[in-house]
């Protein structure tokens, strides 16, 4: 009778596990359905206000849109958002990125941001990390080159990276990087 009392406590304490981690990835709620359009609206945004985009966006494996992070820092700083992966203009996958900075700075400010995955093995790679973190491999474009960034990137840019929209001021000098995790919204 013991073994079957702490078998069913096991079961109980497991499905209960199980539950609060569904409540805390938000699983049942309508928190994919607000990525989905937060992240129409700022593809909408993007492909309005650079015209080059579009073709880039059509040109790549998949483009991973964040339409709002929120960055703060004052010597040690920090940025979160949440966005979604496009595959041929379909959401295939959420993910969060978190930023850590450490160094001279101050301020907050709040952005979106979008990764063109163009080529396949660049898409792949990224889809295929359990948390994958920017490096040196992205280029990154400024939003006064959006109108011919479309026209002038070549596939041998495996990820491109355009950050656009920003409100806030933060300024500085400092050391970061940003890693992104696939999530259960």
């Amino acid at each position: 009778m013991d073994e079957l009392n702490v078998t069913r406590r096991g079961i109980v304490l497991g499905a209960g596990a199980l539950f609060l981690a569904g409540c805390n990835n938000g699983i049942g709620s309508n928190g994919g359905a607000q990525i989905d359009a937060r992240v129409d609206a700022t593809q909408n945004f993007l492909f309005a206000n650079y015209p080059g985009t579009r073709d880039l966006a059509s040109r790549a494996a998949g483009v991973l849109y964040m339409p709002l992070m929120t960055e703060a820092g004052f010597g040690i700083g920090g940025a979160f958002g949440r966005g979604a992966l496009k595959i041929q203009g379909a959401t295939v996958d959420y993910y969060s990125a978190a930023k850590g900075t450490i160094g001279f700075q101050i301020g907050a400010q709040q952005y979106a941001h979008a990764l063109f995955f163009m080529t396949p093995e660049a898409l792949e790679t990224f889809r295929r990390a359990s948390g994958w973190a920017a490096s040196g491999e992205i280029r990154y474009a400024t939003p006064e080159q959006g109108a011919s960034i479309g026209k002038e990137t070549t596939e041998l840019d495996p990820v491109i990276a355009l950050v656009f929209g920003q409100q806030g001021l933060i300024a500085g000098a400092t050391l970061g990087g940003v890693k992104y995790t696939r999530i259960i919204p």
